[in-house]
This record gives structure tokens, sequence and C-alpha cells, in this order.
């Protein structure tokens, strides 16, 4: 696999190879790889995360006998009182 890369991201790579840091363009590119897959990973948990909470509350709220919307509110207001 051939990838061309910007000007600017040679210069970036140029840039973090001379701190000494990375030896090479290659290990730079492999820490990358590795950080963009661990925020996926976590970007998915998150959104598992919360469509579990969402479908929870909607369980609860299928157990929950409606109240209007005065009586909500008033509710709300009671509680930081």
């Amino acid at each position: 696999m051939n990838i061309t890369l910007t000007e600017e991201q040679e210069q970036f790579i140029q840039t973090k190879l001379e701190t000494g840091k990375y030896r090479t363009a290659q290990e730079i590119l492999e820490f990358a790889f590795r950080l963009l897959d661990e925020y996926e990973q976590a970007d998915s948990d998150w959104i598992n995360s919360v469509r579990e909470k969402i479908d929870a509350a909607v369980t609860v709220s299928e157990h929950t006998p409606p109240i209007d919307g005065k009586t909500f509110v008033n509710q709300i207001i009671e509680q930081f009182q």
C-alpha cells in the first residue's frame, strides 16, 4: 500500500522525529493507529452505554404511571428547595 502525505503531515512527522521520542516514521504511524483504535473503541463503548441507559429508562417509564406536566415540574422544584 502506498500512502501519499500532505506537506503538513510530512512536517508533523518530521517534527516528531526531531524530538527524539520516535525513531522512525513507521513508529509514529503505528502509535497513531493504536490511538485511533482506542478512540474508536471508547466511542463505541460510550454509544453502547448510552443505549443501555436509554433502554433502561424506557423500561422504567413503561411501568411508571404518567403524570401531567404541572405535577412533574412541581416535583422537580420541590427537589431543589
